[in-house]
């Protein structure tokens, strides 16, 4: 009885061939938004941001994780399926600011965002629930295991201009190191020295640290900028 009075109402209030009101439908998008939000936040908010404290990407994972999975459930009609999702992949996928690349780390993040909500968004009915559920956890439970049990360490890049010029000497690495990581206030793991420019008495060193070894709560800026704003001068 209930069932036929929701058909009729929906069925009654329609506009060009599409009805205002879809109960099935609705209720199943509603679900599947509720379980990949919940799947969304853990991954971004519990596994990601707890270790990262990247606040940028926390809201760019959310945005784009939820408009992906929107996307593809309101188009799961278009008979696309599997190239719709892989063009999905190399749209996002290529996904980069003017200003800094994305890290790879973060790229990683992003790639299991969109895979996991075209994954909840197209599952069909020959997925079952399990299988479902089965695969959002193996996601998760595997992210978790590389950041918090297996302790792997991000290895982050600083490039600096660094005007010490005798430093650079291979006989000098000790001293460069010591004088980096006293005006850094980092813990240095390795440094790299590139352009080497000596009619200015500079030199470009890239500077490779551990971040959970740097002062906590303290944050560099991406550096990366200079060598940018350097080629936009060469132009």
């Amino acid at each position: 009885m209930i069932q036929n009075l929701i058909l009729n109402a929906t069925s009654a209030h329609s506009f060009l061939g599409v009805n205002f009101f879809d109960a099935p439908q609705f209720l199943e998008l509603i679900s599947r938004f509720t379980f990949d939000l919940i799947v969304t936040l853990v991954i971004v908010r519990l596994i990601y941001f707890s270790k990262n404290k990247r606040k940028d990407y926390l809201f760019t994972y959310i945005l784009i994780g939820l408009t992906v999975f929107l996307l593809c459930i309101l188009l799961d009609s278009v008979d696309l399926q599997l190239g719709f999702a892989l063009g999905l992949f190399a749209i996002f996928g290529i996904i980069r600011y003017r200003t800094n690349a994305i890290p790879i780390k973060e790229m990683t993040y992003l790639f299991i965002i969109i895979g996991v909500s075209v994954i909840n968004a197209l599952s069909n009915e020959n997925i079952s629930y399990a299988e479902l559920i089965f695969t959002n956890l193996a996601i998760v439970g595997a992210a978790w295991m590389l950041e918090r049990v297996f302790l792997l360490e991000h290895e982050a890049s600083k490039t600096i201009v660094y005007e010490k010029i005798d430093l650079i000497k291979p006989e000098n690495y000790k001293l460069l190191v010591d004088d980096l990581e006293e005006r850094t206030g980092l813990k240095i793991n390795r440094v790299d020295v590139g352009e080497i420019n000596f009619l200015r008495d500079t030199a470009v060193v890239k500077i490779y640290y551990y971040e959970k070894k740097s002062v906590v709560g303290f944050t560099h800026n991406n550096f990366e900028a200079i060598e940018s704003d350097a080629d936009d001068d060469d132009e």
